[in-house]
């Protein structure tokens, strides 16, 4: 009669053994002063002791680590707020309508920190259609913007909108942010923000507050447009 084969014992087999045996080192307390680990610090034998004195202080360490980025974080999302109100705040003083997208450029620059910014607007009222900033965008220009439904970041491949700037032959990267009145699909502007930083404007990176900032530019910059009688 052939003995039936018992397989081996698997260290997976140990492992399940004692975490469902949670009593074995209470039977067998001696075993665990015997027990000798390799330290991935000092790469000598500790005790099970140390070897878990030592997880836990990485595990702390981890943690006051992470606790630390959100506190980080949280300082640099209240900044951002602050200088977002400051900007909004020297928008709504502007009583000058005429004068409002050159304040929405020298604030940006200012309460961001953005080293190049420029502004076209088009279909304006009669009144601000020799303003400087109301003049040079081409209806290719004008087109692109209207296509946008996110703020474009990246490189500049050639676009017409960086030749606004004062000097484009040293931007790496920039954000195109189109603007619209309401929900209407199309653009009447688009506010270029710029940089030497290929990092600054990365492809990858997220849209979410310069989408604020196109909302917030459009809705004052509206004010340029030309007024719709009501229907009777």
């Amino acid at each position: 009669m052939i003995e039936p084969t018992i397989p081996p014992i698997t260290e997976d087999d140990i492992a399940n053994y004692l975490a469902n045996t949670p009593d074995f080192f209470e039977r067998h307390a001696s075993l665990l002063a015997t027990v000798q680990l390799t330290s991935p610090h000092s790469h000598r034998a500790v005790s099970l002791q140390e070897r878990q004195a030592e997880m836990l202080r990485e595990k702390i360490k981890a943690l006051e680590l992470k606790a630390a980025g959100m506190i980080r974080h949280g300082h640099e999302n209240t900044a951002i707020a602050d200088r977002l109100q400051r900007w909004t705040r020297e928008l709504l003083l502007t009583r000058e309508t005429r004068e409002l997208p050159r304040v929405a450029v020298r604030e940006i620059a200012a309460q961001f920190l953005v080293p190049q910014v420029a502004i076209k607007v088009w279909g304006v009222a009669p009144e601000y259609a020799t303003e400087d900033y109301a003049q040079g965008a081409s209806e290719d220009v004008q087109t692109f913007a209207s296509s946008l439904t996110l703020p474009y970041c990246g490189a500049n491949p050639g676009l017409e909108a960086a030749k606004w700037l004062e000097d484009a032959a040293s931007v790496a990267s920039l954000a195109l942010i189109p603007m619209r009145a309401g929900i209407a699909p199309h653009a009447f502007g688009l506010l270029v923000l710029a940089s030497s930083d290929s990092q600054r404007f990365a492809t990858d990176m997220g849209t979410d507050f310069l989408e604020r900032i196109g909302e917030i530019t459009s809705a004052a910059l509206s004010r340029l447009r030309p007024v719709v009688p009501a229907a009777v």
